[in-house]
Protein backbone atom coordinates (compact mmCIF):
# COMPACT_ATOMS: atom_id res chain seq x y z
CA UNK A 1 0.00 0.00 0.00
CA UNK A 2 1.85 2.96 -1.34
CA UNK A 3 1.49 6.16 0.06
CA UNK A 4 2.95 9.50 -1.45
CA UNK A 5 3.29 12.79 -0.64
CA UNK A 6 3.16 15.93 -3.58
CA UNK A 7 2.28 19.31 -3.16
CA UNK A 8 -0.48 21.13 -5.51
CA UNK A 9 -1.36 24.64 -5.97
CA UNK A 10 -4.98 25.59 -5.22
CA UNK A 11 -6.77 26.82 -8.34
CA UNK A 12 -9.08 28.88 -6.63
CA UNK A 13 -8.45 31.87 -4.58
CA UNK A 14 -9.26 32.00 -1.03
CA UNK A 15 -10.99 35.27 0.92
CA UNK A 16 -7.63 36.66 1.30
CA UNK A 17 -7.52 36.52 -2.53
CA UNK A 18 -4.42 34.08 -2.32
CA UNK A 19 -3.71 30.63 -3.73
CA UNK A 20 -3.01 27.93 -0.84
CA UNK A 21 -0.60 25.58 -1.82
CA UNK A 22 -1.78 21.98 -0.75
CA UNK A 23 -0.03 19.13 0.49
CA UNK A 24 -1.59 15.68 -1.46
CA UNK A 25 -1.47 12.60 0.31
CA UNK A 26 -2.02 9.85 -2.34
CA UNK A 27 -2.59 6.50 -1.45
CA UNK A 28 -4.10 3.62 -3.47
CA UNK A 29 -5.28 6.42 -5.87
CA UNK A 30 -7.18 8.13 -3.63
CA UNK A 31 -6.41 11.72 -2.28
CA UNK A 32 -6.46 13.68 0.80
CA UNK A 33 -5.23 16.97 1.02
CA UNK A 34 -4.22 19.07 3.41
CA UNK A 35 -4.00 22.95 3.41
CA UNK A 36 -0.30 23.60 4.32
CA UNK A 37 1.37 27.01 5.95
CA UNK A 38 2.00 28.87 2.60
CA UNK A 39 -0.26 31.03 0.50
CA UNK A 40 0.51 32.83 -2.81
CA UNK A 41 -0.65 36.10 -4.53
CA UNK A 42 -0.17 35.09 -8.22
CA UNK A 43 -0.47 31.71 -9.44
CA UNK A 44 2.52 32.23 -11.80
CA UNK A 45 4.51 32.21 -8.43
CA UNK A 46 3.86 28.20 -8.82
CA UNK A 47 6.47 25.83 -10.55
CA UNK A 48 3.68 22.30 -10.97
CA UNK A 49 6.78 20.70 -12.19
CA UNK A 50 9.58 20.67 -9.00
CA UNK A 51 5.94 21.82 -7.01
CA UNK A 52 8.22 24.87 -5.71
CA UNK A 53 7.88 28.28 -5.07
CA UNK A 54 9.52 30.18 -8.03
CA UNK A 55 12.05 32.93 -7.46
CA UNK A 56 9.70 35.51 -9.05
CA UNK A 57 8.61 35.40 -5.19
CA UNK A 58 10.67 37.41 -3.21
CA UNK A 59 10.24 34.61 -0.13
CA UNK A 60 10.63 31.94 -2.29
CA UNK A 61 13.86 30.56 -0.31
CA UNK A 62 12.11 30.90 2.73
CA UNK A 63 8.89 29.29 1.52
CA UNK A 64 10.11 26.71 -0.06
CA UNK A 65 12.16 25.55 3.18
CA UNK A 66 8.64 25.82 4.99
CA UNK A 67 7.30 23.27 2.55
CA UNK A 68 10.07 20.78 2.51
CA UNK A 69 10.03 20.39 6.65
CA UNK A 70 6.03 20.39 6.02
CA UNK A 71 6.34 17.50 3.78
CA UNK A 72 9.16 15.69 5.85
CA UNK A 73 6.70 16.09 9.04
CA UNK A 74 3.85 14.27 7.14
CA UNK A 75 6.12 11.34 6.16
CA UNK A 76 7.27 11.14 9.99
CA UNK A 77 3.84 11.17 10.85
CA UNK A 78 3.10 8.39 8.54
CA UNK A 79 5.99 6.35 10.10
CA UNK A 80 4.67 6.65 12.87
CA UNK A 81 1.15 5.42 12.43
CA UNK A 82 2.47 2.74 10.05
CA UNK A 83 4.14 1.11 12.99
CA UNK A 84 0.89 1.32 15.12
CA UNK A 85 -0.82 -0.64 11.94
CA UNK A 86 -3.02 2.90 11.54
CA UNK A 87 -1.39 4.63 8.22
CA UNK A 88 -4.54 5.35 6.09
CA UNK A 89 -4.34 8.91 4.26
CA UNK A 90 -7.09 9.65 6.41
CA UNK A 91 -5.83 9.26 9.52
CA UNK A 92 -2.60 10.94 8.67
CA UNK A 93 -4.36 13.59 7.67
CA UNK A 94 -6.47 14.11 10.89
CA UNK A 95 -2.96 13.47 13.02
CA UNK A 96 -1.54 16.03 11.19
CA UNK A 97 -4.25 18.43 11.55
CA UNK A 98 -4.84 17.86 15.21
CA UNK A 99 -1.36 18.65 15.70
CA UNK A 100 -1.46 22.12 14.33
CA UNK A 101 -0.80 24.78 17.45
CA UNK A 102 -1.97 28.00 17.69
CA UNK A 103 0.53 30.95 19.04
CA UNK A 104 -2.46 32.91 19.75
CA UNK A 105 -2.93 32.89 23.52
CA UNK A 106 -6.51 34.93 23.07
CA UNK A 107 -7.80 32.05 20.57
CA UNK A 108 -6.48 29.23 23.19
CA UNK A 109 -8.08 31.08 26.23
CA UNK A 110 -11.52 31.78 24.85
CA UNK A 111 -11.28 27.74 23.45
CA UNK A 112 -10.01 26.57 27.12
CA UNK A 113 -13.45 29.08 28.76
CA UNK A 114 -15.49 27.33 26.03
CA UNK A 115 -14.60 24.06 27.17
CA UNK A 116 -14.95 24.73 30.18
CA UNK A 117 -18.49 25.55 30.02
CA UNK A 118 -19.08 22.80 27.64
CA UNK A 119 -18.08 20.38 31.05
CA UNK A 120 -20.63 22.72 33.23
CA UNK A 121 -18.53 24.03 34.78
CA UNK A 122 -20.50 27.23 35.04
CA UNK A 123 -19.14 28.88 38.11
CA UNK A 124 -15.60 28.61 36.45
CA UNK A 125 -16.88 29.58 33.44
CA UNK A 126 -18.12 32.89 34.63
CA UNK A 127 -14.56 33.66 36.01
CA UNK A 128 -12.69 32.42 33.13
CA UNK A 129 -14.74 34.52 30.30
CA UNK A 130 -14.70 37.59 32.75
CA UNK A 131 -10.59 37.07 32.98
CA UNK A 132 -10.64 37.28 28.50
CA UNK A 133 -12.98 39.92 28.75
CA UNK A 134 -10.66 42.35 30.54
CA UNK A 135 -7.11 40.77 28.67
CA UNK A 136 -9.30 41.67 25.50
CA UNK A 137 -10.04 45.22 26.94
CA UNK A 138 -6.44 45.43 27.72
CA UNK A 139 -5.43 44.00 23.94
CA UNK A 140 -7.79 47.12 22.81
CA UNK A 141 -6.79 50.29 21.28
CA UNK A 142 -7.99 53.73 21.39
CA UNK A 143 -9.12 53.08 18.11
CA UNK A 144 -11.17 50.21 19.39
CA UNK A 145 -9.17 47.32 17.46
CA UNK A 146 -8.35 44.15 19.28
CA UNK A 147 -4.68 43.60 18.83
CA UNK A 148 -4.56 39.95 19.21
CA UNK A 149 -1.82 38.30 21.70
CA UNK A 150 0.71 35.50 21.36
CA UNK A 151 2.50 33.13 23.63
CA UNK A 152 5.79 34.50 22.83
CA UNK A 153 4.75 37.92 23.76
CA UNK A 154 3.72 36.82 27.39
CA UNK A 155 6.83 37.62 29.39
CA UNK A 156 7.55 38.92 33.30
CA UNK A 157 7.18 42.58 32.11
CA UNK A 158 3.85 42.09 29.99
CA UNK A 159 2.53 40.51 32.83
CA UNK A 160 3.55 43.81 35.18
CA UNK A 161 1.94 45.52 32.58
CA UNK A 162 -1.23 43.68 33.09
CA UNK A 163 -1.58 43.97 36.55
CA UNK A 164 -0.74 47.17 36.77
CA UNK A 165 -3.71 47.74 34.31
CA UNK A 166 -6.14 45.22 36.21
CA UNK A 167 -5.28 47.98 39.04
CA UNK A 168 -7.18 50.80 37.14
CA UNK A 169 -10.01 48.75 36.44
CA UNK A 170 -13.32 49.67 38.58
CA UNK A 171 -15.26 46.72 40.39
CA UNK A 172 -18.88 45.97 38.47
CA UNK A 173 -20.77 45.44 41.79
CA UNK A 174 -19.41 48.85 43.37
CA UNK A 175 -18.67 51.13 41.07
CA UNK A 176 -17.10 53.69 43.52
CA UNK A 177 -14.52 51.43 44.14
CA UNK A 178 -11.67 50.05 42.59
CA UNK A 179 -10.71 46.34 41.78
CA UNK A 180 -10.00 44.29 44.74
CA UNK A 181 -6.07 43.32 45.03
CA UNK A 182 -7.82 39.60 45.98
CA UNK A 183 -9.96 40.02 42.69
CA UNK A 184 -6.76 40.76 40.64
CA UNK A 185 -4.96 37.68 42.26
CA UNK A 186 -8.20 35.54 41.08
CA UNK A 187 -7.38 36.66 37.64
CA UNK A 188 -3.52 36.81 37.12
CA UNK A 189 -4.11 32.53 38.52
CA UNK A 190 -6.16 32.35 35.82
CA UNK A 191 -3.28 33.40 33.90
CA UNK A 192 -0.96 31.46 35.52
CA UNK A 193 -3.20 28.16 35.25
CA UNK A 194 -4.01 28.59 31.18
CA UNK A 195 -0.29 28.60 30.94
CA UNK A 196 0.84 26.09 33.00
CA UNK A 197 -2.42 23.85 30.72
CA UNK A 198 -0.61 25.39 27.68
CA UNK A 199 3.03 24.17 28.44
CA UNK A 200 1.72 20.37 29.91
CA UNK A 201 -1.17 19.71 28.15
CA UNK A 202 -1.22 21.55 24.60
CA UNK A 203 2.66 21.73 24.36
CA UNK A 204 1.97 25.55 22.76
CA UNK A 205 5.00 26.44 24.98
CA UNK A 206 8.16 26.03 26.25
CA UNK A 207 8.26 25.67 30.37
CA UNK A 208 11.39 27.42 30.89
CA UNK A 209 9.46 30.05 28.70
CA UNK A 210 6.81 30.16 31.33
CA UNK A 211 7.27 34.04 32.50
CA UNK A 212 5.52 33.08 35.72
CA UNK A 213 8.43 31.39 37.15
CA UNK A 214 9.69 34.76 37.73
CA UNK A 215 6.41 36.98 37.91
CA UNK A 216 5.04 37.08 40.99
CA UNK A 217 1.63 38.80 42.74
CA UNK A 218 0.03 38.38 45.99
CA UNK A 219 -3.46 39.38 47.09
CA UNK A 220 -4.13 40.69 50.80
CA UNK A 221 -5.08 38.86 53.72
CA UNK A 222 -9.12 39.52 54.79
CA UNK A 223 -10.76 38.80 57.68
CA UNK A 224 -13.78 37.57 57.43
CA UNK A 225 -16.46 38.65 60.12
CA UNK A 226 -18.00 36.42 62.19
CA UNK A 227 -21.18 36.33 64.67
CA UNK A 228 -20.89 36.04 68.04
CA UNK A 229 -23.43 34.33 70.26
CA UNK A 230 -25.18 37.13 71.96
CA UNK A 231 -25.00 38.52 68.01
CA UNK A 232 -27.11 35.64 66.98
CA UNK A 233 -29.19 35.59 69.94
CA UNK A 234 -29.89 39.02 68.41
CA UNK A 235 -30.94 38.23 65.58
CA UNK A 236 -32.90 35.33 67.07
CA UNK A 237 -34.75 38.03 68.86
CA UNK A 238 -36.29 40.33 66.14
CA UNK A 239 -39.76 40.72 65.91
CA UNK A 240 -40.30 40.42 62.34
CA UNK A 241 -43.57 40.14 60.54
CA UNK A 242 -44.58 36.33 59.60
CA UNK A 243 -44.36 35.26 56.06
CA UNK A 244 -42.37 38.41 54.85
CA UNK A 245 -39.85 38.29 52.86
CA UNK A 246 -37.22 39.80 55.78
CA UNK A 247 -38.60 37.06 57.97
CA UNK A 248 -37.92 34.31 55.27
CA UNK A 249 -34.05 35.33 55.00
CA UNK A 250 -33.36 35.48 58.67
CA UNK A 251 -34.64 31.28 58.75
CA UNK A 252 -32.41 30.43 55.97
CA UNK A 253 -29.50 32.49 57.56
CA UNK A 254 -30.19 30.83 61.28
CA UNK A 255 -30.98 27.49 59.48
CA UNK A 256 -27.68 27.62 58.27
CA UNK A 257 -25.94 28.54 61.66
CA UNK A 258 -28.31 25.42 63.16
CA UNK A 259 -26.66 22.98 60.62
CA UNK A 260 -23.49 23.84 60.68
CA UNK A 261 -22.92 26.24 57.75
CA UNK A 262 -24.46 25.02 54.96
CA UNK A 263 -23.47 26.77 51.93
CA UNK A 264 -25.99 29.41 50.46
CA UNK A 265 -26.13 27.29 46.99
CA UNK A 266 -26.78 23.72 48.66
CA UNK A 267 -29.67 25.79 50.94
CA UNK A 268 -31.38 27.44 47.98
CA UNK A 269 -31.75 23.54 46.18
CA UNK A 270 -33.12 21.26 49.72
CA UNK A 271 -35.23 19.28 48.92
CA UNK A 272 -37.71 17.62 51.55
CA UNK A 273 -36.00 14.28 50.54
CA UNK A 274 -32.85 15.68 52.32
CA UNK A 275 -34.81 15.14 55.57
CA UNK A 276 -35.23 11.80 57.02
CA UNK A 277 -37.58 10.43 58.99
CA UNK A 278 -34.81 10.22 62.05
CA UNK A 279 -34.75 13.65 62.03
CA UNK A 280 -31.20 13.95 60.06
CA UNK A 281 -30.54 15.95 56.83
CA UNK A 282 -28.52 14.25 54.54
CA UNK A 283 -27.57 16.24 51.09
CA UNK A 284 -24.41 16.09 48.46
CA UNK A 285 -22.66 19.64 48.69
CA UNK A 286 -22.40 21.00 45.06
CA UNK A 287 -19.13 22.66 45.78
CA UNK A 288 -16.79 19.77 46.02
CA UNK A 289 -19.62 16.54 45.79
CA UNK A 290 -18.81 15.36 49.44
CA UNK A 291 -22.11 13.89 51.67
CA UNK A 292 -23.23 15.53 54.73
CA UNK A 293 -25.53 13.96 57.34
CA UNK A 294 -25.94 16.12 60.09
CA UNK A 295 -28.78 15.82 63.16
CA UNK A 296 -31.44 18.20 63.12
CA UNK A 297 -31.20 20.35 66.28
CA UNK A 298 -34.40 21.37 67.70
CA UNK A 299 -33.97 25.04 66.51
CA UNK A 300 -33.38 23.94 62.99
CA UNK A 301 -36.56 21.65 63.38
CA UNK A 302 -38.46 24.40 64.16
CA UNK A 303 -38.07 26.83 60.92
CA UNK A 304 -38.32 23.66 59.05
CA UNK A 305 -42.04 23.71 60.99
CA UNK A 306 -42.76 26.79 59.04
CA UNK A 307 -42.39 25.62 55.86
CA UNK A 308 -43.49 21.69 55.93
CA UNK A 309 -47.24 20.79 54.68
CA UNK A 310 -49.25 18.09 54.72
CA UNK A 311 -48.32 15.93 51.34
CA UNK A 312 -45.36 17.79 50.40
CA UNK A 313 -43.60 15.56 47.85
CA UNK A 314 -39.79 14.61 48.64
CA UNK A 315 -38.77 16.38 45.40
CA UNK A 316 -40.29 19.88 46.17
CA UNK A 317 -37.97 22.44 47.42
CA UNK A 318 -37.88 22.99 51.39
CA UNK A 319 -37.75 26.97 50.83
CA UNK A 320 -39.79 29.00 48.74
CA UNK A 321 -36.83 29.80 46.28
CA UNK A 322 -36.84 27.79 43.53
CA UNK A 323 -39.50 27.39 40.78
CA UNK A 324 -40.75 23.24 41.42
CA UNK A 325 -42.14 23.02 37.70
CA UNK A 326 -38.56 24.50 36.02
CA UNK A 327 -36.88 22.50 33.78
CA UNK A 328 -34.09 22.04 35.67
CA UNK A 329 -35.79 21.30 38.95
CA UNK A 330 -35.98 17.00 37.08
CA UNK A 331 -32.28 17.06 37.80
CA UNK A 332 -32.63 16.06 41.51
CA UNK A 333 -29.52 14.27 42.87
CA UNK A 334 -26.08 15.76 42.56
CA UNK A 335 -25.88 13.11 39.80
CA UNK A 336 -28.18 14.38 37.86
CA UNK A 337 -27.48 17.99 38.01
CA UNK A 338 -23.61 16.96 36.68
CA UNK A 339 -24.84 15.32 33.63
CA UNK A 340 -27.56 18.34 32.72
CA UNK A 341 -26.80 20.29 29.22
CA UNK A 342 -24.46 23.50 29.96
CA UNK A 343 -26.82 25.53 29.30
CA UNK A 344 -29.17 24.28 31.36
CA UNK A 345 -26.57 24.47 34.30
CA UNK A 346 -26.06 28.02 33.50
CA UNK A 347 -29.76 28.78 33.90
CA UNK A 348 -29.89 27.32 37.40
CA UNK A 349 -26.94 28.79 38.55
CA UNK A 350 -28.21 31.95 37.31
CA UNK A 351 -31.21 31.46 39.52
CA UNK A 352 -29.36 30.83 42.35
CA UNK A 353 -27.22 33.56 42.31
CA UNK A 354 -29.91 36.03 42.13
CA UNK A 355 -31.67 34.19 45.04
CA UNK A 356 -28.41 34.47 46.80
CA UNK A 357 -27.78 38.41 46.42
CA UNK A 358 -31.28 38.73 47.53
CA UNK A 359 -31.18 37.04 50.89
CA UNK A 360 -27.62 38.85 50.99
CA UNK A 361 -29.41 42.53 50.56
CA UNK A 362 -32.00 41.35 53.30
CA UNK A 363 -29.57 40.41 55.88
CA UNK A 364 -28.09 43.66 55.22
CA UNK A 365 -31.24 45.23 56.96
CA UNK A 366 -31.22 42.45 59.58
CA UNK A 367 -27.51 43.44 60.98
CA UNK A 368 -28.77 47.26 61.11
CA UNK A 369 -31.94 46.18 62.97
CA UNK A 370 -30.36 44.12 65.42
CA UNK A 371 -27.49 46.51 65.60
CA UNK A 372 -24.80 44.71 64.28
CA UNK A 373 -21.93 46.64 62.32
CA UNK A 374 -20.42 43.54 61.40
CA UNK A 375 -20.38 42.72 56.92
CA UNK A 376 -23.77 40.60 57.80
CA UNK A 377 -23.89 38.36 54.37
CA UNK A 378 -24.81 34.36 54.05
CA UNK A 379 -21.74 32.78 54.28
CA UNK A 380 -20.99 34.69 57.56
CA UNK A 381 -23.13 31.63 58.90
CA UNK A 382 -20.59 29.31 58.10
CA UNK A 383 -17.92 31.37 59.92
CA UNK A 384 -19.70 31.91 62.36
CA UNK A 385 -20.82 28.50 63.41
CA UNK A 386 -17.30 27.65 63.37
CA UNK A 387 -15.95 30.72 66.21
CA UNK A 388 -18.83 29.94 68.51
CA UNK A 389 -18.09 26.02 68.35
CA UNK A 390 -14.23 26.85 69.33
CA UNK A 391 -15.96 29.18 71.78
CA UNK A 392 -17.34 26.27 73.22
CA UNK A 393 -14.25 24.07 73.38
CA UNK A 394 -14.98 21.29 70.64
CA UNK A 395 -11.81 19.84 69.17
CA UNK A 396 -11.04 21.25 65.94
CA UNK A 397 -10.98 17.99 64.06
CA UNK A 398 -14.78 17.35 65.09
CA UNK A 399 -15.28 21.27 63.87
CA UNK A 400 -13.23 20.20 60.37
CA UNK A 401 -16.14 17.06 59.99
CA UNK A 402 -19.29 19.23 60.86
CA UNK A 403 -18.00 21.46 57.95
CA UNK A 404 -16.76 19.35 55.38
CA UNK A 405 -13.40 20.10 55.04
CA UNK A 406 -10.69 18.65 53.13
CA UNK A 407 -8.04 19.84 55.85
CA UNK A 408 -7.80 21.28 59.41
CA UNK A 409 -6.06 24.25 57.75
CA UNK A 410 -9.07 25.50 56.01
CA UNK A 411 -11.02 25.12 59.12
CA UNK A 412 -8.66 27.11 61.28
CA UNK A 413 -8.49 29.70 58.94
CA UNK A 414 -12.31 29.70 59.65
CA UNK A 415 -12.07 29.81 63.52
CA UNK A 416 -9.32 32.21 64.13
CA UNK A 417 -7.21 32.28 66.82
CA UNK A 418 -9.94 32.77 69.65
CA UNK A 419 -7.56 31.63 72.73
CA UNK A 420 -5.81 35.41 73.59
CA UNK A 421 -6.49 34.95 77.09
CA UNK A 422 -2.47 34.77 78.04
CA UNK A 423 -1.85 37.70 74.93
CA UNK A 424 -4.44 39.30 77.03
CA UNK A 425 -3.01 38.93 80.44
CA UNK A 426 0.25 40.10 79.00
CA UNK A 427 -1.06 43.48 77.42
CA UNK A 428 -2.91 44.12 81.00
CA UNK A 429 0.77 44.08 82.96
CA UNK A 430 1.92 46.60 80.86
CA UNK A 431 -0.75 49.24 81.72
CA UNK A 432 -1.76 47.97 85.04
CA UNK A 433 -0.93 50.33 88.31
CA UNK A 434 1.23 48.80 90.85
CA UNK A 435 -0.23 47.38 93.45
CA UNK A 436 -0.65 48.53 97.70
CA UNK A 437 2.81 47.04 100.04
CA UNK A 438 1.66 45.05 102.01
CA UNK A 439 5.31 43.69 102.86
CA UNK A 440 6.31 44.92 106.08
CA UNK A 441 9.83 45.59 105.61
CA UNK A 442 9.17 47.55 102.07
CA UNK A 443 6.73 49.24 104.70
CA UNK A 444 9.23 50.58 106.83
CA UNK A 445 11.56 51.42 104.22
CA UNK A 446 9.40 53.79 102.31
CA UNK A 447 8.77 55.52 105.71
CA UNK A 448 12.22 55.69 106.68
CA UNK A 449 12.67 57.41 103.25
CA UNK A 450 10.23 60.62 104.10
CA UNK A 451 11.00 63.71 105.60
CA UNK A 452 10.50 64.35 109.43
CA UNK A 453 7.90 66.84 108.77
CA UNK A 454 6.54 64.46 105.72
CA UNK A 455 6.60 61.76 108.27
CA UNK A 456 4.86 63.96 111.18
CA UNK A 457 2.21 64.63 108.73
CA UNK A 458 1.26 61.10 107.88
CA UNK A 459 0.90 59.91 111.67
CA UNK A 460 -1.27 63.46 111.94
CA UNK A 461 -3.30 61.64 109.26
CA UNK A 462 -3.16 58.31 110.37
CA UNK A 463 -4.39 59.36 114.42
CA UNK A 464 -7.51 61.16 113.08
Amino acid sequence: MATTFHFELNSTVNKAGKYAIMLRITQNRKHKRLKTSIELNRKSDWNPKKEEVRTSEPNYEKWNDALAKEKEAARAKYRELKEEGLATADKIKKEIASSEKTSSFLTYARQRTKEIYDTGGIRNWKKYNGFCNKLEAYQTDKKGQLTDLTFAEITPAYLAKFEAYLHTLRNEREPEKMLHPNTIQVNLNIFRTLIRRAIDVEGLMKPEKNPFITFKYGGVKTLKDKLDREEIERIESLDLPEGSLIWHCRNYFLFSFYCAGIRVGDLIQLRWGNITSEGRICYEMGKNHKARDLKLVEQARKILSYYHKEGVKPAEYIFPLLDNHATWAKAVTQEEKDVMPADLKKLLFNQVSAKTALINKELKKIAALAGIEKQLSFHISRHSFAKIAKQKGIDNSKVKDLLAHSSLKITEGYMGNFDTSENDKALESVFEKEKAVTDESTLLKQLQSLSPKALASLLAQVNK
